[in-house]
């Protein structure tokens, strides 16, 4: 999945974009307000972690510029400001959650999984297609309760997926949140990709729709 983190402090963005990416994350990193409102408004991600003291624009502002554009991707803020009418402010400018620094990376990856969760509509960490399990906090996927060995790639495009089972991903939506935007790879990449999931998780598990991309159904044999 693709996320946007916004933080000035380089020390803090360096450790929480690090962790992040071994929790199968891809993640872009900006530390001004005005390059995190442009991205923002015009690239999709998954969620997007904010901090309020940025330069150039607030991050308070960035966010109220996202949502009444109708920008509804979920938002975490990170922060320094940690008194309650702060908080009060961040949620009713259109967070969907609030962490205070200083905090453990536990906790925001915890967060993180919550949000995004939430705004798949599922309930827990858990979810399950047909004989296949994804357990995010764990970043484990079983096949008939049977851990199974997947790269960060493969692991990355199951757990996608399945955030979206039911609707068609295109491929250049899949391209950004398994690869990374611009990352340089094959043309057929995906496919080898997806085939190679395949092999692993079942044939039918992930079904081609030819012209428009990739889909686990609702209802999975």
């Amino acid at each position: 999945m693709r996320l946007l983190l916004v933080e000035d402090d380089r020390r803090i963005a360096a450790d929480v974009e690090r962790a992040l990416q071994a929790a199968g994350y891809v993640v872009e990193t900006v530390r001004n307000g005005e390059e995190a409102w442009f991205r923002g408004d015009t690239e999709d991600y998954g969620a997007v972690i904010l901090d309020l003291g940025l330069p150039d624009m607030d991050g308070l502002a960035v966010l109220k510029r996202w949502r009444a554009n109708g920008r509804s991707m979920p938002v975490l803020i990170l922060t320094a400001r940690g008194s309650w009418a702060e908080r009060v402010d961040g949620i009713d400018a259109g967070a969907d959650d609030y962490l205070p620094k200083p905090f453990r990376m536990e906790e925001l990856l915890a967060r993180l999984r919550s949000i995004v969760r939430r705004s798949a509509g599922h309930a827990s960490s858990r979810i399950v297609a047909g004989d296949v399990e994804l357990d995010e906090r764990q970043m484990k996927v079983t096949l008939r309760g049977v851990p199974v060995a997947l790269s960060p790639l493969e692991y990355r495009l199951i757990a996608f997926l399945l955030h979206h089972r039911g609707r068609v991903v295109s491929q250049h939506e899949l391209d950004e949140n398994v690869y990374g935007h611009g990352e340089d790879h094959e043309s057929n990449a995906l496919e080898v990709l997806v085939g190679r999931v395949r092999k692993k998780l079942g044939a039918d598990l992930i079904e081609t729709r030819r012209g428009f991309g990739y889909l686990i159904p609702e209802t999975t044999p």
